[in-house]
Formats: C-alpha cells, sequence, structure tokens
C-alpha cells in the first residue's frame, strides 16, 4: 500500500547524535548478523545499542565547493562503507564537477577524509556515481558520466554524456585507471546522446550477475520533453567486471519518460526496475520488470505503492529474503515523501515491493536524493541530502544507521520477525460476472502475470469472486488494481459488507498503472466468503471499466501507516476549471505540489472545482490550502456538497493556515456527513481580493 505519515510525524532533529543515542525514543540493540556469508567487522561487532545517529559527510557552508549532490553507495562485506558524491564547483547539473570518496572502514564509527577520485580539469562534468560491488571477488566498480553542454544550449543539463569506469581490489584504498565505455549504447535506435549510470548502486544476482540500471536520453538542444525519450537500458557482467555489455531497453514510451532508478532482485528471480519520472512534478514511480535477470524488460507501467511524490532519485534496497532465502522479504524504500523536496522517509515492504507497511519520517524538512545500504549486523545505512533554502540542492549530505526495530517503531525487528502473514487471491480469473463482460490480459507487471478487465453494461453490474478462508480471524483486506484513462468507480462488498474503504475511482492520473488500496479489517468466519466488485459509476475521467490484479488477506498484530485522507491538488485528476483564467503562480510560499491558482476578484465568472472520491459513507473534515498575501481575498467562497445539500463557507486568505511537511497551508471548512462516492468542492472569484485555488482534502473523523 502507499505509505502514510507515520507514528513519528514530527520526524527527528536534524543534528549530528552521538553513538548510542536515540533520536527519538526507542533505545533497542541492534539484532546479530543474519547472512552467514557476511564478516562483520571488529567496529560492527562491538557496535552497541544504536537506536538512530547521524554524521555529517559534507557540508557546503563548511567543505570547500558549492554544492554536494547525487550519490553512490557501497557497503563491502567487512562492512566498510564507500560514499561517492558529485563535489558541485557551481550549483549546476553540467558545470564543473568532481568525484568525491569519503570512506568508513568501521561500518560507520568513523570516516577518512574527503578524497577526489576523479577531478574536474577545465570545467569538466564528471557526474552520476554508481557503484557496484561483486562479493564474490570483492571487487568494487565505479561508474561515471562526462557531460558535454552543446555550445547553443543555455540551460544548466548537458546534451551529451559517456560512461566512464574505475575499480578497486582492495576495498576502495586506491582505485584503477579510468576507462572509458562508449559505445555500449550505439546499437538503440533512440538517437540517445546521454547515457548516465544509476546513480546509486547496483546488484549482484542470484547466479553471480552483476546488473546496473543506466538511463538515457537525446540532447536538449532543438528536442522538446517528449523528443528526447527518456528510457533506460542496463549494463550487466558475467565475468565479474571484465567486461561490460548492454541489456535490451525498457520499452520506451513518452507517458513513461523513467530516468534515475533502481534495481532489486525479487525471492522468485524477476527483477524490479523502480524509477523517477524525469519530467518532475508530483508523480508516482514508473516499474519495469525483468524475468531473465535482467536482460530484457516488460512495458513500463505506473506504480503506486510508494505514493505519489516529487519526481526525484530515490532508493530501494533488498533488506532480507531474496531467492533461496529462508528469511523474511523484507524491501526498504527512501524518497522525500513530499510533492516538494521534504519529508525524508523511509518504508519497508514484505510483500515484494507491491506494498509498504511501514514508514518512518526521518527528517520533515529539505530532503533531497537518497541512498540505502545495509550492515551485516542488520544496521540501515541511509544516505541522503538535507538543508539549505535551495529547492533543488542540498547544503549538506548525511549519513544515518538505525534498526530495523527503531524504523518500525517496535512492529519488526531482526529477533522477531515482522508477524506479517499474507494470502494472495489472484483475480485474473474465477469471477462470475453480472452485467458485463470479463477478460484476461497478460502483463508482466501484474503481481500474478495477468489482471481482469471487467467491461459493465450499466451501473450496478458486478464480478463476484469466492474466497476461501481457511481459519477464523480479523483479516486486513489489501487490493491491488489497474488504473487506466477509461477507468471507472468500484465498489468492494465482502457478504455484502463494506469495509473502511469500500469505494475506489479506478481512472487513470497521467497513464496506467498500477495502484494499490487499503480496505480496511474485517473479521470472517473459516469457509467460503463472496467478494464483490461492483462498477457503481463512471470515473472522474467518464470511463466505467474495472481492472483487477490481487486481493491480499493480511494478518499481523500491528495495523500499517496508512493515510486516512483524501488529496487533490491544482494538477492532479479531480481538479476542473468551469470557467474563467486561472493563473498558475509559485511567487508566494505555502502552497502544496508544483504551484496554486489565481483569480482576481470578481462577481462568480471565473470558477474551479474539485472532485474527490468519498471512500465511504461518514463523517469528515474538508480543508482547503492557500497561499496567504495582504492582496487575497477576505471571502473566498467555498461550496461543499455534502450529504445534506450544500454549503458556501468564506475563507480569509490573507492568513496563513497550518503548514505541512508535505505542503500546504491548510485550513478547515467544517464537518460534514459525506455520502460514498464523488463529491464536490467549489471556488470562484465573487470575492473582494485575488482567491487561491491550490488543494483540497477530506479527513475522516468518524
Amino acid at each position: 500500500m502507499a505509505p502514510s505519515h507515520p507514528q513519528d510525524a514530527g520526524g527527528i532533529g536534524r543534528r549530528t547524535f552521538g553513538k548510542g543515542v536515540a533520536a527519538a525514543s526507542l533505545s533497542v540493540a541492534l539484532a546479530p548478523a543474519l547472512p552467514a556469508s557476511a564478516t562483520a567487522s571488529t567496529a560492527a561487532s562491538r557496535r552497541t545499542a544504536v537506536s538512530f545517529d547521524e554524521t555529517t559527510l559534507w557540508d557546503n557552508t563548511v567543505d570547500p565547493l558549492q554544492s554536494y549532490h547525487v550519490h553512490g553507495l557501497a557497503v563491502l562485506p567487512d562492512d566498510s562503507i564507500l560514499v561517492v558524491t558529485e563535489g558541485r564547483h557551481e550549483v549546476c547539473d553540467a558545470g564543473p564537477r568532481d568525484l568525491v570518496l569519503r570512506r568508513s572502514p568501521d561500518g560507520g564509527d568513523t570516516w577518512e577524509a574527503t578524497r577526489t577520485l576523479v577531478a574536474s580539469v577545465d570545467g569538466q562534468s564528471w557526474g552520476n556515481p554508481a557503484l557496484v560491488v561483486d562479493r564474490t571477488t570483492g571487487g568494487v566498480f565505479l561508474f561515471y558520466m562526462l557531460s558535454l553542454r552543446l555550445p547553443e544550449n543555455t540551460s544548466c543539463s548537458g546534451d551529451k554524456g559517456d560512461l566512464y569506469l574505475i575499480s578497486s581490489a582492495d576495498g576502495g584504498l586506491t582505485w584503477s585507471e579510468p576507462r572509458e565505455m562508449s559505445g555500449l549504447f550505439d546499437h538503440f535506435p533512440y538517437d540517445w546522446a546521454l547515457h548516465g549510470p544509476g546513480p546509486g548502486h547496483g546488484i549482484q544476482l542470484d547466479n553471480g550477475r552483476l546488473l546496473l540500471n543506466c538511463s538515457h536520453r537525446r540532447v536538449i538542444v532543438g528536442n522538446t520533453v517528449e523528443q528526447r525519450y527518456y528510457g533506460v537500458a542496463s549494463i550487466y557482467s558475467d565475468d565479474h567486471g571484465r567486461t561490460w555489455q548492454a541489456t535490451a531497453e525498457v520499452p520506451v514510451s513518452t507517458a513513461y519518460p523513467i530516468n534515475e532508478a533502481r534495481v532489486i532482485q525479487r525471492s522468485d528471480g524477476t527483477v524490479l526496475l523502480n524509477g523517477r519520472a524525469a519530467a518532475g512534478g508530483n508523480r508516482q514511480r514508473i516499474v519495469s520488470v525483468s524475468s531473465d535477470r535482467g536482460l530484457t524488460w516488460a512495458p513500463p507501467r505506473l506504480d503506486g505503492s510508494t505514493g505519489t511524490f516529487n519526481a526525484v532519485d530515490a532508493s530501494i534496497l533488498r533488506y532480507t529474503g531474496g531467492p533461496g532465502s529462508r528469511e523474511p522479504d523484507r524491501v526498504l524504500f527512501s524518497r522525500p515523501d513530499s510533492p516538494v523536496r521534504t519529508n525524508m522517509t523511509v518504508s519497508v515492504s514484505y510483500d515484494e515491493a507491491h506494498s509498504f507497511r511501514y514508514s518512518r519520517v526521518i527528517n520533515p524538512g529539505r530532503s533531497y536524493y537518497s541512498e540505502l545500504g545495509r550492515l551485516s549486523d542488520g544496521t540501515i545505512l541511509l544516505i541522503y541530502g538535507c538543508d539549505g533554502e535551495n529547492a533543488s540542492f542540498p547544503r549538506r549530505v548525511v549519513a544515518c544507521r538505525f534498526s530495523l526495530e527503531w524504523l518500525t517503531g517496535g512492529r519488526d525487528s531482526l529477533r522477531t520477525g515482522p508477524r506479517h502473514h499474507e494470502r494472495v487471491v489472484g483475480l485474473a480469473t474465477g469471477a462470475a460476472a453480472t452485467g458485463g463482460t470479463m477478460s484476461t490480459i497478460a502483463d508482466p507487471v501484474a503481481r500474478e502475470g495477468s489482471r481482469a478487465v471487467f467491461a459493465s453494461s450499466e451501473t450496478g453490474a458486478y464480478v463476484e469472486y469466492t474466497v476461501v478462508v481457511p481459519k477464523a480471524g480479523t483479516y486486513e483486506l489489501l487490493l491491488r488494481y489497474f488504473r487506466s484513462a477509461d477507468g471507472g468507480l468500484v465498489t468492494v462488498t465482502v457478504d455484502g459488507r463494506r469495509a473502511r474503504t469500500a469505494v475506489l475511482d479506478t481512472t487513470a492520473d497521467r497513464a496506467d498503472g498500477y495502484d494499490v488500496a487499503a480496505l480496511g479489517e474485517l473479521t470472517l468466519l473459516p469457509g467460503r466468503h463472496k467478494v464483490r466488485f461492483t462498477a457503481s459509476g463512471p470515473g472522474r475521467g467518464g470511463g466505467r471499466t474495472v481492472s483487477l490484479d490481487t486481493l491480499s488477506l493480511i494478518e499481523a498484530p500491528s495495523r500499517p501507516d496508512v493515510s486516512d485522507e483524501v488529496v487533490v491538488d491544482n494538477d492532479e485528476l479531480g481538479y476542473q476549471v468551469l470557467s474563467g483564467t486561472w493563473s498558475a503562480a509559485t511567487g508566494v510560499t505555502g502552497y502544496r505540489g508544483g504551484n496554486y491558482r489565481s483569480a482576481p476578484a470578481g462577481t462568480g465568472g471565473s470558477a474551479v472545482q474539485w472532485r474527490l472520491v468519498v471512500p465511504r459513507d461518514g463523517t469528515y473534515e474538508v480543508q482547503a490550502s492557500h497561499t496567504a498575501h495582504e492582496n487575497r481575498a477576505s471571502n473566498a467562497p467555498f461550496t461543499v456538497a455534502h450529504a445534506g445539500g450544500t454549503e458556501t463557507v468564506r475563507v480569509d486568505q490573507r492568513q496563513a493556515g497550518v503548514t505541512e511537511p508535505r505542503g500546504g497551508s491548510w485550513v478547515s471548512l467544517g464537518t460534514f456527513g459525506m455520502t460514498e462516492g464523488v463529491t464536490t468542492i467549489g471556488l470562484s472569484n465573487a470575492a473582494d481580493g485575488y482567491v487561491i485555488a491550490d488543494a483540497v482534502r477530506l479527513r475522516r473523523t468518524s
């Protein structure tokens, strides 16, 4: 499920903590080392109870360069840590850049001084560090790129870039001479000119293959964003790094402009690629899968498992489990969980990254690129940029260490395990359809390789599945479904009962893809149960199709971190301009997402509305976000449709609301009874000053 904003909503302080001092509360000993093949260093074996600590690696107010940004990370079998970042002489993506290294020989207890691995000469722009470790030989490979701008390029992004490689056989103490890797991608038909490794890290698969994602695009000059053909084709080595070859590309699509990405191997041997959207904005991640260890890739899809946040480089890491392992499957994910670069959050998944159950905010403030690693005793390592006033680039780069128990608030540890049991019911087949037609579509990104498509002929048509429950208990219901442009509303019931979330809109926002919904808990007796999916109306795009992947029945002692709110921003599905002109602006802070909209005072000739899906009958607080300024309306008229009719609420937009790490400046419009399905909140310019249309949300109170 998409993670929410967890129990530690206030996050933690950003100072450097002393070893053994907890940042927020829990003080628990880290569990013993798990993999027998991993050799803990002497320092790691001595490490005492560390709940959380943080070390500053670079700070542009202290260190000599203007910015430190975009990171590569490697944790070696002896718990030595290598962190490589771009040392920028200018705050610019294609300006002069060095590649600089900080090394810890003892799992992060101490750090050696900064070393320059690749120096900028005459303005050279070296970037995108990505590290790959061969755990058989101990070899370490650092890939990076030389970025070049065409003379007519007035932006701060490179047009061309080729790969380079240096390697180390002694844990990063010494490095080989550079090796140019040009020509690996010349055979692709997209006229790609810039080839960026990683950044971050590659992985070693169960058969020993080394695999690293690489992103590509055409030159900026003369090409629109769509014409740049953003895409990914990885590189791999089957001979311990002596030779490297390109994989096939993730099928290129302008609807899925995938860029910086990471890979993990799932327990079934498939490889998941998880990447950002190149175009920026508030986006879901783009994913693809490979069934042949990275050689070929399925068509990409959007994936809502990690929620919607700023399109930024994020990290995913296999923490435990994997092919042939008897450990619980755990995957970690880190990102700034916000429409802008704030709110660094780490989440854990127990179902191979199809959903993420528990989350913790590491830093509610400015947060940027991140990288995850794991020490042999189970300590989680997070490298990320933070602080400063620049919206795109950090002031500091820090290394954080914490335990799984700290991350999950005691709900999971290497000693006790998550006590998480899931039964997955495939929905691609086995349904009885009434009032419509069923079909099955093969899709490698579907959890079981295919999904059901129900084309309803009328409202009230439904598909029904028989699910056998082996024992009595209280089960969480987790639905994975497909969102498409022609998606409709669907109501979910079990034996006629609604769970906490009963109504979903399966309309895609920007492109087709998968999403997850935590439906809530139901107590079920052993035996057969009827799970019905009813086509309950057109979606917010006007469609009526319902496409289903899997339904999970989960038993766990602790509830997941799931947001109990519905939000629509001014550039998301559900926002509509009904009349007049609403100009986009960013001049006043406090907005959610990439901008806000405004209209001058008038008589109501300019109007917008937000259409939100009420997940179940109940009582909800309605809130709106705006940017406050003295020229704003003192009486902006919001019209709320609710179960009893409509009500107009006047808001003084000269006064700021309550700001949050995830963005927005929120005020309450009141509490209303709502009927499940689509409701509307309207706003017009019938006011005495500029009227601001930013975001609205529903928060369940009942």
